[in-house]
């Protein structure tokens, strides 16, 4: 038996999302299926080269509040905090990325979800809570790259924008009801 080999063949990075859920979560398989779906989304669609890891973590309104207060001074219920493991700038990193010895995978960092507070925005918003946790858990891998809504408004129209594309084409969009 002859085994024909391509001559070069680029191996597409494998991306790895860790859910866990510290709070009831009605479904919480699909909503796990969804975070690790729209995080792979924001990566590949970055274009991440390397196999990358993220930690998520789904949590109550009391949780997010008290990690809100401890470090970001907002003692308030907030829908979903990133916490970045590197320096990054708009996609780009602006430090030397560290591999994992064990997994060989770069840990970008955690997020974390108030899934609470997530579906009550989807509520007053008008659409379903899949889109606010698909459009959440976007922000937040965005966030872990470096795009911050918070430095301008350039900065800012440039996430929306990613946002707004990479949502659509998974087909989460804000008229989904």
């Amino acid at each position: 038996m002859k085994i024909i080999k391509e001559p070069f063949m680029q191996l597409q990075p494998e991306h790895f999302i860790s859910v866990t859920f510290e709070t009831e979560v009605k479904d919480a398989d699909s909503v796990r299926e969804l975070i690790e779906k729209c995080a792979k989304n924001v990566l590949e669609r970055e274009n991440i080269p390397f196999d990358a890891e993220i930690d998520a973590r789904v949590v109550d309104a009391e949780e997010i509040r008290r990690l809100n207060a401890e470090f970001r001074d907002k003692d308030m219920v907030t829908d979903v905090l990133s916490f970045p493991m590197f320096d990054y700038y708009n996609g780009a990193p602006r430090e030397d990325l560290e591999p994992d010895p064990e997994s060989g995978r770069v840990m970008l960092g955690d997020m974390v979800l108030c899934y609470t507070r997530a579906c009550e925005q989807a509520e007053e918003y008008g659409h379903s809570a899949a889109r606010e946790c698909g459009f959440l858990t976007t922000h937040s891998v965005l966030h872990l790259l470096g795009y911050d809504h918070e430095r301008g408004e350039d900065d800012t129209a440039r996430m929306r924008r990613r946002e707004k594309e990479y949502l659509e084409a998974i087909g989460l969009t804000r008229d989904d009801g």
